[in-house]
């Protein structure tokens, strides 16, 4: 596995890994009304362009295997884990411990004490794991349905 920082030709595969990751994995713990809000399809241009321009002003990596890319994360300069996400067929190999860890030394380096995101019922586990705690249960709402997650947050030692 190799991680390296974002380019702009990623941004398709991310997408898709994005897509197929939400209504796979997450279909567990949200509706399918949910997830069609969490992960609209007729937003697929949007994202496209959106988060091709969010991923290169954030601190963005992706995992690659054999030139796939099997995960993604990106981080704001201000310590918000913006995204994590981990393709259908490679989760619990380590690839999200690893990337959440190479953004966090990237925080420290930054001279921040603490990093922030917004967890899914699905990735509360592993955050708790990575020894990030709830601030706040919250609900939102995507087009008009609700949605439960979390913020948490993790002190980083020096």
């Amino acid at each position: 596995m190799e991680i390296r920082k974002f380019r702009d030709t990623d941004i398709s595969q991310i997408i898709s890994l994005f897509y197929e990751t939400v209504y796979t994995i997450n279909k567990k713990d949200y509706s399918p009304e949910q997830l069609d809000a969490w992960a609209p399809k007729d937003e697929l241009e949007l994202k496209l362009k959106t988060w091709k321009q969010l991923m290169k002003l954030n601190i963005t990596y992706v995992a690659e295997i054999n030139g796939k890319i099997v995960g993604f994360s990106d981080m704001t300069h201000e310590g918000h884990l913006d995204r994590l996400y981990i393709h259908k067929d490679f989760q619990r190999q380590g690839i999200a411990s690893t990337l959440l860890n190479i953004l966090e030394s990237e925080a420290r380096r930054l001279g921040l004490v603490e990093m922030e995101t917004e967890a899914s019922i699905t990735a509360r586990p592993f955050f708790e794991r990575q020894r990030y705690r709830i601030t706040q249960s919250q609900t939102v709402e995507r087009r008009g349905i609700e949605l439960v997650n979390f913020k948490m947050s993790k002190q980083l030692l020096s």
